[in-house]
């Protein structure tokens, strides 16, 4: 099992959380359980593992403790405490910190969602964009076998059916 933070390491510290009837659990190696202060138990909070893996705290530091939402009168305690912000006006006040807490909890800043099994096939046009961004990292990465396979798939989907191109 890997470890929630780094992704890279075998977890060898694993933490739950049982409040009422749910169940919470954090997996990490020994590296960053050490670097979050896992080892003295006053040195984390389980809710921060939880929320941002630590880095509700950049994002107070970020955006500043005092900081209050004037719409929703939401502080940065209230989003600590909960994990959720009070209204959309939110993400604005507290975009400082948000930024680094949201890479580290997903893969990236853009939520792309899932698509139901049971749905028609996937957007071609979201798919020529990942494809691209393949054959990009290819070249970059001087895979040019790969790149190839990659172009080649590209040029049979533009050529199957016209696809929309995006707004500039």
């Amino acid at each position: 099992m890997l470890c929630n933070v780094c992704n890279k390491n075998e977890a060898t510290v694993h933490l739950t959380q049982i409040v009422g009837e749910k169940m919470q659990k954090v997996d990490l190696c020994e590296g960053c359980s050490k670097e979050k202060g896992v080892g003295d138990p006053t040195g984390f909070s389980l809710a921060d593992m939880l929320l941002g893996l630590g880095t509700s705290q950049e994002m107070e530091e970020a955006a500043g403790a005092d900081l209050k939402c004037p719409a929703c009168k939401y502080t940065q305690a209230d989003f600590k405490k909960t994990g959720r912000f009070g209204c959309p006006e939110c993400y604005t006040v507290f975009a400082d910190g948000l930024e680094t807490m949201l890479k580290t909890m997903h893969k990236g800043l853009k939520h792309v969602g899932k698509t139901p099994h049971n749905c028609a096939a996937p957007d071609l046009s979201k798919k020529l964009e990942q494809l691209k961004e393949a054959l990009g990292k290819a070249v970059l990465e001087e895979d040019f076998e790969h790149a190839a396979v990659v172009r080649d798939e590209i040029r049979s989907i533009e050529s199957a059916a016209p696809v929309d191109k995006p707004d500039a």
